[in-house]
């Protein structure tokens, strides 16, 4: 299973693949507010009413209501510009820092009001009861492991980032990938190729996804 819409392999055998952000067509918002690029989800080729979970950037331009997703979690975390102020089931919550991921219900009604002109959110949405999601923003070298059920995204959301991957022979400059920003590597979704491990460099922030090996039949 590769939850992709194109891209290509990369060092790390078919366990990675990478996505990039300028092949990503921008989906405009029902209410002119603001446009979303998908960068992965699964099922493949699923709409917003049928994912198991989905990761996206959202740049949004203009205050007005958030889509509701009945059934979903949703995890935000404001990339680019200097936030929100949301009210989510009637309760004020500001999202000003930027890098730091926040929970909240998908199906929860949410109006947002632009703090200071547009923003760019990254968004991880994913079925509630079906498949969990963690999400975090790290900034310089982390161990990557994926067991052989696991899936992670790995997106850089400020400057680059590189992953290498040790024993990957073969591969040009030294079995390591170059991500620029907004980019994605898709790794996992392979099973019969076992465990995964590399490295990730990271000079600025970069979102981390996992997705454990709980997959539907």
């Amino acid at each position: 299973m590769h939850v992709v819409r194109g891209g290509a392999a990369v060092p790390g055998g078919s366990r990675v693949r990478v996505l990039r952000a300028g092949d990503r067509p921008a989906a405009a918002w029902k209410n002119g507010g603001g446009v979303t690029r998908e960068i992965a989800a699964w099922p493949e080729g699923a709409g917003v009413d049928d994912f198991v979970w989905r990761v996206s950037l959202a740049e949004v331009a203009a205050d007005g209501p958030f889509s509701a997703f009945p059934g979903v979690d949703r995890t935000l975390t404001l990339a680019e510009g200097a936030g929100m102020d949301l009210t989510v089931a009637g309760a004020r919550r500001v999202v000003g820092e930027r890098f730091a991921p926040q929970d909240f219900p998908g199906d929860a009604p949410t109006d947002c009001r632009l703090l200071a002109g547009p923003v760019v959110n990254f968004n991880v949405m994913y079925r509630r009861g079906a498949t969990p999601a963690e999400t975090a923003v790290v900034r310089g070298s982390l161990a990557l492991t994926a067991a052989p059920d696991d899936i992670l995204l790995v997106v850089p959301l400020e400057g680059g980032a590189r992953i290498e991957v040790p024993g990957a022979t073969g591969e040009a400059d030294g079995g390591s990938l170059a991500l620029g920003r907004h980019d994605a590597a898709l790794i996992g979704g392979v099973p019969a190729d076992g465990p995964f491990a590399g490295l990730l460099r990271s000079p600025g922030h970069t979102a981390v996804v996992r997705l454990p090996g709980r997959r539907p039949a």
